[in-house]
């Protein structure tokens, strides 16, 4: 489980084939991996990966082919948002996150709107009827506020400092986005499927 506070910005060092996935080396940037075991949950652009191996500042998962069908962002020499998983008694700044992505959406606008930026999503239909006006989406796994809905599209303010630590300044339309929805609205729909 994450909350979606990106901890630092890495960077896919390598990548080789591991039967029908990958296997990553991810450069951990400032993130400190000194209490990062065997074992432990890393959330890498929103894909909760399991660590296989540690060297120095280098962390190393293998990513099955069920992750690499529904995901983006994992290529060699890509910066990616990085977050250890949560402690029971770690704050939750943004919002439960599980790090399953639940699909790619694409971007359609980024332009800046005073020190921010104005960003909207088109998100597949699977996920877009989990999107909700000041409901929480994660977007290559930030924990972000909806502003607006227009149908299949969402709209985003990212304030100065969410643009500092994140990837998320280096978007432009046309970048695909690893994205997943708020696991209380799916949690909610299932609900009244049932009854």
């Amino acid at each position: 489980m994450f909350s979606g506070i990106v901890a630092s910005i890495g960077k896919v060092a390598h990548s080789g084939a591991a039967g029908e996935g990958l296997h990553l080396s991810i450069d951990a940037g400032a993130m400190d991996l000194s209490d990062v075991a065997l074992g432990d949950s890393i959330a890498v652009n929103g894909v909760c990966l399991t660590v296989v191996g540690i060297s120095g500042n280098v962390f190393h998962v293998d990513v099955s082919k069920e992750t690499l069908d529904c995901t983006v962002g994992l290529e060699p020499g890509r910066a990616v948002n990085l977050e250890k998983a949560l402690r029971l008694s770690d704050r939750l700044g943004g919002h439960l996150v599980s790090g399953h992505v639940d699909g790619v959406g694409e971007v359609v606008l980024f332009e800046a709107a005073g020190e921010c930026m104005h960003l909207a999503i088109r998100s597949p239909e699977q996920i877009s009827r989990f999107i909700a006006v000041k409901g929480s989406v994660t977007v290559n796994g930030v924990s972000l506020t909806v502003n607006d809905v227009a149908g299949d599209v969402f709209h985003i303010n990212l304030i100065p400092h969410t643009l500092l630590m994140t990837n998320l300044r280096d978007l432009h339309p046309g970048s695909p986005v690893n994205l997943e929805a708020d696991m209380l609205a799916r949690y909610v729909e299932r609900i009244l499927a049932v009854r």
